[in-house]
């Protein structure tokens, strides 16, 4: 079975003088090749056996994206280490949990982030030494540059020459690589055992959805430590002699967010990861740079993109009912507007992939549309993560995508008997992608992997032509009292995709009479359509019609409404909390890939819950809502 070590020195051997990473340094990117990563990854690996680096000794790595960031990973995986990638995002004690709970003996940290590892470093249970990647002040025998360490492994490596060699013989496919820790959309995060054979296994699945030439570059948004940026970015780029570069780390991570639109027109990628949020940001932009442009060319634009809507369609079926007639406007619009637009994107970029959560259809329908495809992909991280996507030869937009080669999938009901074709159930696979399991938590293991297949935890359905459709978490969803059950997320989606008032919602119900909504309210645009009518949400009245606004919203999609239809209506809610806070990494509501974590919002609002489903609840301008909006008014 193929290590990742196999996978790197494969291609040092055909690709060595090819530029393998991109960095940034003193204004502009300069490239380090395959085989001077190599030599580097060489001398860092000695250096960690120069400490005492055993074989499956836990070493925790804590980074911005940078070649560092790679070369220290590739260093562990030599030595037989495991490697324990950390999120940039995680607040100190979140990254204590993890180093403690993985049982690292080292720690590799940046400067930036070891500003959090200064704060808990007396509470580690096992680390021994921590390795500095920046110059630092050091003074204890508990802690390394990387300058001193590189310098350690240069001499261990004149004194032990065969020790690496040697050490290298013995990782196999089955070998772990890493234990990354997956934010999920549960309270509690788990440590997912991922071997190099689960790695290199989905690398080549990969490869049955794209191809890289040796040419391609790419820029890595996404955060290293997610498995999604390991496979879809470093090793797949890595395994085919391509190459791939790293946003330019600013002083605080706005800055670093600041200069993604900047390196991308530097680096030209041909191909981008991408995530949702991304996505909508990168919209944004594009939107605010052609209203400056003017209402003119602000109507060209529209026009522009309507018409290609019409033609594209789905993707499979562009051109058809009539549609044919069109495509000469496409090519028109392409050449003397959207090709000026791919230029944001430094001009070269050929497709994304999305992946991370469900991406609107209407972001998929744009970007097919400006010439740069959005191919949305589906995975878990506990599949390391890819599952299914579309590719430039084979879309339909809207669905997740084909399956990967080698890789088993089957539809089950709650009783994990497999449905036919076309009915829903959770998605299970099997295949050499699936992890080894969950550290410390056999349970879960088990819970989870069940006769070698892997229960995703994710509802969906295989369609006539075998394009999967995901629906939504199977264990989310919302469960009547009569024991009917159904899916959540697209109904949350269309609430703040297709309304103005609404920012974020999050639905419930649990074997209750009626579904209840969260609803964190747009209240710029509230205030807004207030001050039209003369109204103020500080006073009584403002504030009732503020609830009644947002109340509108929800009626647009029960009968009557221009939404009518699109869902069943006892899943709408009957019920809302207006909630003066909205979800995000701060208070814990979302994780690191910009998904709710719904068990901590249900669990922080049980009280907002229960009062909605007593006698008071269903009238919107209830006691509660009426408070929210006047502590938001204070703010």
């Amino acid at each position: 079975m193929q290590t990742i070590i196999d996978l790197f020195e494969n291609s040092v051997e055909k690709y060595a003088d090819n530029p393998f990473m991109w960095e940034k340094r003193q204004g502009k990117y300069e490239p380090t090749s395959y085989k001077e990563t190599l030599a580097q990854v060489e001398v860092l690996a000695n250096g960690l056996l120069s400490i005492g680096v055993k074989p499956n000794d836990h070493i925790a790595l804590l980074s911005e994206g940078r070649n560092h960031w790679i070369v220290s990973e590739l260093g562990i995986l030599y030595t037989g280490a495991v490697n324990i990638p950390l999120s940039i995002k995680l607040e100190a004690n979140e990254v204590l949990f993890r180093i403690n709970h993985s049982e690292s003996r080292f720690l590799v940290v940046s400067n930036q982030q070891s500003v959090k590892i200064d704060k808990i470093k007396k509470d580690f249970s096992h680390i021994e030494k921590i390795i500095y990647l920046d110059e630092k002040n050091l003074n204890t025998t508990e802690a390394i540059s990387l300058d001193e360490l590189l310098k350690s492994g240069k001499k261990f490596k004149e004194a032990h020459s065969n020790e690496l060699q040697n050490r290298k013989k013995e990782i196999k496919g089955d070998h772990w690589a890493n234990i990354t820790y997956t934010s999920g959309t549960t309270s509690d995060p788990k440590g997912i055992i991922l071997t190099h054979r689960n790695y290199t296994a989905n690398v080549d699945q990969a490869y049955s959805l794209m191809d890289i030439p040796e040419s391609y570059k790419t820029l890595l948004i996404l955060p290293l430590d997610h498995c999604f940026a390991h496979v879809a970015g470093i090793y797949s780029f890595m395994g085919k002699g391509a190459s791939l570069a790293m946003v330019e780390s600013g002083k605080n991570p706005l800055q670093t967010l600041k200069n993604i639109p900047v390196n991308i027109k530097e680096i030209k990628p041909d191909l981008l990861l991408s995530v949702p949020a991304l996505a909508k940001n990168f919209k944004k932009n594009i939107d605010a740079g052609i209203k400056a442009k003017g209402k003119t060319m602000w109507n060209l634009y529209q026009f522009a993109l309507k018409n290609a809507y019409s033609y594209n369609k789905e993707g499979f079926n562009k051109g058809a009912n009539g549609s044919a007639w069109r495509k000469p406007l496409v090519k028109l619009f392409d050449k003397i507007l959207f090709e000026k637009v791919r230029a944001f994107f430094g001009g070269q970029l050929k497709f994304f992939i999305g992946g991370g959560a469900l991406l609107d259809i209407e972001l998929q329908r744009y970007f097919y549309a400006i010439g740069i495809p959005m191919m949305q992909g589906y995975g878990l991280s506990e599949a390391t993560p890819i599952i299914s996507s579309n590719a430039l030869h084979k879309h339909k937009l809207g669905s997740s995508g084909f399956l990967v080669n080698n890789l088993e999938l089957k539809i089950c009901d709650d009783e994990g008997r497999e449905v036919p074709g076309g009915e829903k159930g959770e998605i299970v696979v099997k295949g050499e992608n699936v992890m080894y399991g969950y550290w410390k938590n056999d349970n879960a293991t088990t819970d989870t992997i069940r006769n070698g297949w892997l229960h995703t935890g994710d509802m969906g359905y295989i369609d006539k032509d075998n394009f999967l459709y995901v629906l939504g978490r199977f264990k989310s969803l919302l469960i009547s009292n009569d024991g009917e059950k159904y899916s959540p997320e697209a109904i949350e989606e269309a609430l703040t995709e297709k309304t103005i008032y609404i920012d974020q919602v999050v639905l419930h119900n649990n074997q209750n009479p009626y579904t209840i909504g969260l609803i964190y309210p747009n209240y710029e645009a509230i205030k807004s359509a207030l001050r039209n009518d003369n109204l103020s949400i500080n006073h009584e009245k403002g504030k009732k019609q503020a609830l009644q606004l947002i109340q509108s919203e929800i009626n647009h999609f029960r009968k009557g409404g221009r939404f009518e239809g699109e869902f069943p209506e006892r899943w709408l809610p009957s019920a809302i909390a207006v909630l003066e806070e909205g979800f995000n990494e701060q208070n814990k509501m979302m994780n690191s890939t910009m998904k709710i974590v719904r068990g901590k919002v249900t669990d922080y609002y049980r009280e907002r819950i229960d009062y909605l489903y007593n006698k008071n609840g269903k009238d919107i301008t209830n006691e509660i809502n009426m408070k929210a909006l006047e502590k938001i008014s204070q703010n």
